[in-house]
């Protein structure tokens, strides 16, 4: 028989070959287009594809994965686990068959009762994670239709029970409609559903009920809750094909946000404030930006000075928007599009995945980075808000200016209990899982990539089924094999691909 590379690395270090055998993946998928770039300090694998449009995730109590596919329905998938990232989908079957279901998902602590959005509303039903059924479908929240930014973000806090959270965003065409809040376009709000337990209850009218925790906001997609200190993010996408003064400052600006929208817990602090849309954005490049005076990363700024006028009819300027609007927590480089929000279960670490840009020359974004918490006090531990080093890159495309039609373009995100990180690609239709480990991580600094100790290294050298056995060798560098080698201590991670 054939010895392949990676059999030849175990036994150069005393492993044996029949016991990394036996422990081996099942299979290794491969993407399609030029395999993600991964950040030393992780692995990462292709899990399941061919998916319609998986946006949201949610494990379930029986350890199924549960995804939106939108414009299909739910669907759930159970799991072969190997360990590490050596899983694969044993079965898979659609859960909900509801075509207007778009994004938004969310389980009840006790894992009885699933919630999900279509453009115009919130639904629950009643679930049982062991037969992998719903019943009693429900309307929780209504009137949230509008032409434009469709997707309805679903929230469940796990720090205040019984509260639901909603993002909607603005209409195409009609953005002056934002400025007025009983509208209830642009707005993150929080509605009590504890007692919303059957079909008879009555549904929560979206634009006059419930918590404003926010508006002004164009498009908060990604929403997430410090499990600490209970404080709500979200990362907003901002405009596209922006002026100022009739300049054209598009390219680089605004800058895409991190929001912060206080607790749940009724103290009120931080809350329902004015994030400037559709008037007042986040500064990215101050360079572009024709009479600058003043601003620096991360200011709002007036989108033009000249004759503009609020809703009170006060003329608008850069110091009005400083003072009347909410500046963002931090400021991220313009049109990475931010989708989702996680943090980790210590509270430490933020993970955002961007869906990348269509509106600007080089495309950038399609990446999933990380922001640094202090857990104890729930906020970044960058504390300039003008930063422009508050990402560092976990998994990104090896060559942007393919996208976005041959890349990876990242949306949702879930934990599962081994704190491993789900993560969707939409335009691809698959699901990767990411394993943090001991290497040194990489960094993001002015958009460039600055390595560890280690260079980042591919997610996976994998191959298509039938490949030789040094072609599968390489397949396997990201499964129970490598990190074995790793683990043993023996050999770094770019020390197995010299091996192998």
């Amino acid at each position: 028989m054939k010895t392949n590379g990676v059999a030849k690395a175990a036994l150069a270090v005393g492993l044996s070959a029949t016991a990394l055998a036996q422990n081996s993946c099942d299979k290794v998928l491969v993407p399609s287009y030029d395999l993600p770039v991964v950040a030393a300090g992780w692995q990462a694998q292709l899990i399941a594809g061919e998916l319609t449009k998986p946006r949201s995730l949610q494990f379930d109590s029986s350890g199924a994965l549960l995804v939106v596919e939108s414009g299909k329905g739910i669907t759930r998938h159970t799991l072969k686990d190997n360990g590490g990232t050596c899983i694969s989908v044993s079965e898979s079957k659609t859960l909900i068959d509801e075509k207007t279901l778009n994004h938004g998902i969310a389980l009840s602590k006790d894992g009885k009762t699933l919630y999900a959005s279509s453009a115009s509303a919130v639904y629950a039903w009643d679930y049982d994670s062991k037969a992998g059924t719903v019943s009693g479908k429900r309307e929780i929240v209504t009137n949230m239709s509008n032409n434009d930014l469709v997707t309805r973000t679903l929230l469940l806090s796990q720090k205040e029970d019984g509260y639901l959270l909603v993002s909607r965003g603005s209409a195409d065409g009609n953005e002056a409609q934002a400025e007025v809040l009983n509208n209830g376009l642009s707005q993150i709000r929080a509605f009590d559903i504890s007692n919303v337990t059957s079909s008879s209850t009555k549904a929560y009218n979206y634009n006059e009920d419930g918590v404003v925790l926010g508006w002004g906001l164009r498009n908060s997609v990604g929403v997430g809750e410090h499990p600490v200190t209970g404080g709500i993010y979200a990362v907003e996408n901002s405009i596209d094909g922006v002026t100022r003064n009739g300049k054209d400052i598009h390219e680089n600006n605004p800058g895409e946000e991190l929001n912060f929208f206080g607790y749940l817990n009724g103290t009120k602090e931080h809350q329902g404030g004015n994030y400037g849309y559709p008037k007042c954005f986040a500064v990215w490049d101050v360079s572009e930006i024709p009479e600058n005076d003043n601003l620096k990363i991360g200011s709002q700024f007036a989108i033009t000075e000249e004759n503009a006028q609020t809703i009170s009819g006060n003329k608008l300027t850069d110091e009005t928007c400083a003072s009347d609007y909410v500046s963002p927590r931090l400021t991220f480089p313009a049109h990475y599009a931010p989708i989702d929000i996680k943090f980790a279960p210590k509270g430490d670490v933020a993970y955002v995945t961007f869906r990348g840009s269509f509106d600007k020359t080089d495309p950038v974004g399609y990446r999933l980075s990380s922001i640094q918490f202090n857990p104890t006090t729930g906020e970044p531990t960058i504390s300039a808000e003008n930063s422009r080093d508050a990402l560092k890159d976990i998994i990104m495309n090896k060559d942007n200016s393919v996208c976005p039609d041959k890349c990876f373009r990242p949306v949702g995100m879930a934990f599962d209990s081994n704190e491993r990180l789900w993560m969707t690609s939409d335009s691809t239709g698959e699901i990767y899982v990411l394993l943090k480990t001991e290497e040194s991580p990489t960094s993001t600094e002015n958009g460039t990539i600055v390595t560890g100790t280690d260079s980042p290294q591919s997610s996976a050298s994998a191959t298509k089924a039938g490949g030789d056995d040094e072609n599968a060798a390489s397949a396997l560098w990201n499964g129970w094999e490598t990190r074995a080698l790793v683990a043993a201590g023996v050999v770094g991670v770019a020390g197995v691909l010299a091996l192998i």
